[in-house]
């Protein structure tokens, strides 16, 4: 899989490479991107199968929230054919190999996940990249892990976890720094299995009755801000984990995207001054999407398909960034260097950590010229 293959013909300075669930997870855990959330019973095979939305790199399959529990049984055997269906689709040459979507599912609670796990086959694990872990706490954290590396040890495969931080003792301020703390020491044991945190911003909003509006972003709401600032204070610290964005909640399919002549100034200077861009809900996407990158975290879930390019297209960085991270992780020494546009300052030792994590972005999602290109890069007439 690669990222923007909706754009194919789009220059990038340094285009973005080729992964899949066997990437090595140094790399992989900067890839999900856009991470579409759907019902479980959905047959999402023949999309995959067709190349429907080449833009979309990672789905997660869900039993939990977006599907009624008396329809779990009816989501996990849709999963399986859809596992088996892919598979035998790369193994009979229709369906190349670099098309596969990373394919997770969330699981609903300790039962069902090994209720789940017990019916999968060789065959279907081949194209399962791993498992979402909802509401996830010191309480269950360790059982969902524990039981995740007997399955790799039983099938000889790789299945990742994703810990999905959401509960109410991380939105309660008396709770939270033990809890957080706690849920690391676990996700420290078994390391090698995570490959992102994500966090719910939904779920945050609802222990205190808010939700944000179309025009604010989650950072605005301050009780939720503070549950993010702290998941990526312990998560987030020396590049430890890859932390994820949570979802934007409003759509509206934006028209055809053309733009006649490309806007003269920066993506950011629209988005935070509120100059419209595309329509309220898009942009409102962009505004948050922004403020993610700035406060350390990497893509994030969406829910509507629309999102996915937006989302994917400003993960990548500029060329300014990228000189900038070569220029700091590619010097001998410490000391403080003029940066690659000449208007600031490269400290090496401090600036490490955030150079590691733009040249692994770079990797992952590409390096385009400028913030111009990234209009070009999810518009339509590029």
């Amino acid at each position: 899989m690669k990222h923007h293959l909706y754009n194919p013909d789009f220059p990038f300075v340094v285009p973005p490479a080729s992964f899949n669930k066997y990437t090595e997870r140094s790399l992989l855990q900067y890839c999900p991107g856009a991470t579409m959330y759907m019902p479980g019973t959905k047959d999402f095979a023949p999309k995959i199968l067709s190349g429907a939305m080449p833009g979309l790199t990672t789905i997660v399959l869900c039993f939990e929230d977006a599907c009624p529990e008396a329809q779990v049984l009816q989501a996990e055997q849709n999963v399986y054919h859809l596992l088996d269906t892919v598979t035998g689709a790369v193994e009979n040459g229709i369906l190349a190999e670099d098309r596969v979507p990373l394919i997770f599912v969330r699981i609903r609670d300790n039962d069902q996940f090994h209720r789940f796990a017990e019916h999968l086959t060789p065959h279907q694990v081949r194209s399962l990249c791993g498992i979402n872990f909802p509401k996830f706490s010191t309480r269950n954290g360790r059982a969902y892990y524990s039981y995740l590396e007997e399955l790799n040890h039983r099938f000889g495969e790789i299945l990742y976890g994703m810990p999905i931080i959401e509960d109410a003792e991380v939105a309660y301020k008396e709770t939270r720094l033990q809890e957080l703390l706690g849920i690391k020491q676990i996700l420290n044991e078994f390391h090698d299995l995570v490959l992102q945190v994500r966090v719910g911003g939904t779920d945050f909003s609802s222990v205190f009755g808010v939700r944000r509006g179309v025009d604010y972003s989650i950072y605005d709401i301050t009780a939720v801000r503070d549950c993010l600032a702290d998941i990526i204070n312990v998560f987030g610290r020396n590049n430890d984990y890859i932390v994820s964005g949570p979802v934007w909640e409003y759509f509206r399919a934006p028209k055809e995207l053309m733009f006649e002549e490309l806007p003269t100034h920066g993506l950011d200077n629209y988005l935070l001054k509120r100059i419209p861009i595309v329509n309220n809900e898009i942009d409102g996407l962009l505004r948050e999407v922004i403020l993610d990158k700035a406060n350390g975290f990497i893509g994030r879930t969406v829910i509507h398909p629309t999102h996915v390019r937006f989302v994917n297209a400003l993960m990548t960085v500029t060329k300014e960034e990228y000189d900038d991270a070569m220029m700091i992780l590619g010097y001998r020494g410490s000391g403080v260097l003029s940066g690659s546009g000449q208007n600031k300052m490269n400290e090496i030792k401090p600036h490490t950590n955030w150079a590691t994590k733009i040249a692994y972005r770079a990797r992952a999602f590409g390096v385009i010229e400028n913030e111009g290109a990234y209009f070009r890069l999810f518009s339509d007439n590029s």
